[in-house]
């Protein structure tokens, strides 16, 4: 029996015209009232005992002509017009169903009581519409298109029917002159039904469906390109690198060691015997970048350029009044560098005393800070808060300075120094502050560089605000250039997660304005 759900999705899949007319809905020889109900259950009904309730028929159908309005807007749309709407819950699962991507769905209530339809009569109005669409056989363009016809293939057709007695013979008994007539001008009437009509294409001739084919791929090839990719030109059949490059390179590196270093011929001797083996040959010295005086002649092909000498620390008038002098003598062979040990400083003061590359870093002195001198190695070495009474109470004293051992990839200890009397510093040692923590008062500034000046001091070095979690945040830390790292109260296992943020920091500024520290 048909339901209209079944209808309504079987028309809209098949695009067929669904008629709405005196408050029914028509699909074809069926009818039902508009408020009629499907069986498709709405969203939230039918549980814990509540009754179930059906979406109506013109629900469904008001929801497939605004099919491409988004959810909100076909709500206020529908309100407007007083016709009930989809619940949003059943709007994907619905329209698969409707536009046929799925073939049922979990809401249809199959035992669900449906009304029946109603025939329709088809009515006066309808007949006639039927008869207007109805395609018109015209005999005025038929009998025109015969005439046609006759007048371009008649002569040929008499012609031939004349000439099948003249030139026709009888083949057999069964095939004389009669039954070969017959069949010739069965030939001539058939070809009348095979002729296209007039025009461009019929002027043409009958030309084959695999003539036409052809005719297409064979422009369609004409247009074709070879697409060539790196890898394409790589691979080649008839092209062998290994016989071809590798013999052409090898061949330039015999010639070029043949000609850096020809074997001597043995003294008192013209050449080599004949019959005789010919010599080993002599392997050649290796690389050392220390003797590069035995190869000064080779490379300067006869010239006489001067490979160890230098224009550094001279001016373009003193170079030009010793080339215009006398020639320059031969400069003295310098003595063999010596390799420089591997923990020997490249930097020096003027005194000969090493010059420290190991970055500082100032915490604040005092005693509310969450990081000082008592626990500043737990901190920043082992990135794991302790508060400053658990140190006190475990007899921890308190030092000047801190140096601190940065563990990174490779089993590499970085030092750092850390401090937090900024009093006591130099211009060397200051050029060496790379990081601050600093607390939200100004005073913690006094006596610094800059005239204790917050926001140029905060530019040039890295600020680090240290708090808890449950804390407020002071007012100036929000204007300063400072990274706040939030600790947790009682979370101890989060602390290395924060403190990590402290390090990334530091080597990024480090990186961009001190690269020839130690980090």
């Amino acid at each position: 029996m048909a339901d209209p759900l079944s209808l309504l999705r079987q028309f809209n899949m098949q695009r067929k015209t669904i008629v709405e007319r005196d408050g029914h809905v028509i699909f074809g020889e069926f009818s039902w009232p508009k408020t009629v109900n499907t069986n498709y259950v709405e969203w939230g009904t039918g549980k814990d005992g509540t009754a179930k309730d059906y979406y109506t028929l013109e629900c469904l159908l008001y929801l497939l002509k605004n099919i491409t309005l988004q959810h909100p807007v076909y709500v206020r749309q529908a309100a407007g017009e007083d016709i009930p709407i989809v619940r949003r819950p059943d709007r994907k699962d619905l329209l698969a169903y409707l536009k046929g991507e799925s073939t049922t769905a979990a809401s249809i209530d199959k035992s669900a009581p449906l009304e029946m339809p109603t025939q329709v009569k088809r009515t006066a109005e309808d007949s006639l519409e039927s008869a207007q669409k109805k395609p018109r056989y015209d005999e005025g363009a038929s009998q025109k298109l015969k005439d046609q016809l006759i007048m371009k293939y008649g002569d040929n057709q008499e012609a031939g029917a004349q000439g099948t007695g003249a030139n026709i013979k009888d083949l057999s008994a069964e095939l004389n002159k009669n039954k070969i007539s017959e069949i010739k001008k069965k030939i001539w009437a058939n070809r009348r039904t095979r002729i296209k009509g007039d025009g461009e294409e019929g002027d043409r001739g009958l030309a084959s469906f695999a003539d036409l084919e052809s005719d297409r791929t064979k422009e369609i090839l004409s247009r074709e390109r070879q697409w060539r990719t790196r890898t394409t030109i790589l691979q080649s059949n008839g092209k062998q690198f290994a016989k071809n490059i590798l013999a052409i390179l090898n061949s330039v590196k015999a010639r070029e060691e043949g000609r850096q270093f020809k074997p001597a011929a043995p003294p008192g001797s013209a050449g080599a015997r004949p019959g005789m083996p010919p010599a080993p040959r002599q392997p050649l010295p290796g690389y050392n970048r220390y003797v590069q005086e035995h190869y000064r002649q080779a490379d300067t092909e006869g010239f006489k350029i001067d490979t160890t000498g230098t224009y550094a620390g001279k001016t373009l008038k003193s170079v030009m009044a010793a080339e215009g002098g006398k020639a320059r003598s031969a400069p003295a062979m310098p003595p063999p560098a010596v390799p420089r040990p591997i923990g020997q400083p490249q930097q020096q003061q003027k005194g000969g005393k090493r010059v420290s590359r190991t970055p500082i870093i100032i915490i604040p002195a005092a005693p509310k800070s969450l990081i000082t001198m008592f626990n500043a190695k737990d901190i920043l070495q082992d990135l794991k808060y302790v508060s400053t009474e658990e140190k006190r109470a475990a007899g921890a004293k308190r030092e000047n300075d801190v140096l601190i051992q940065r563990r990174k990839e490779g089993a590499l200890t970085v030092p750092y120094r850390v401090l937090d009397n900024p009093g006591r510093l130099n211009n060397a040692e200051w050029d060496r502050v790379v990081g601050v923590f600093v607390m939200g008062q100004a005073w913690q500034f006094k006596g610094w560089p800059n005239e204790g000046k917050p926001v140029d001091i905060l530019s040039r070095i890295c600020g680090f605000h240290l708090k808890q979690q449950e804390a407020t945040l002071e007012k100036n830390i929000a204007n300063w250039a400072v990274t706040v790292i939030q600790l947790s109260r009682t979370k101890r296992h989060l602390d290395r997660a924060a403190l990590l943020t402290f390090w990334e920091k530091l080597d990024k500024h480090i990186v961009k304005h001190k690269p020839h520290l130690r980090w």
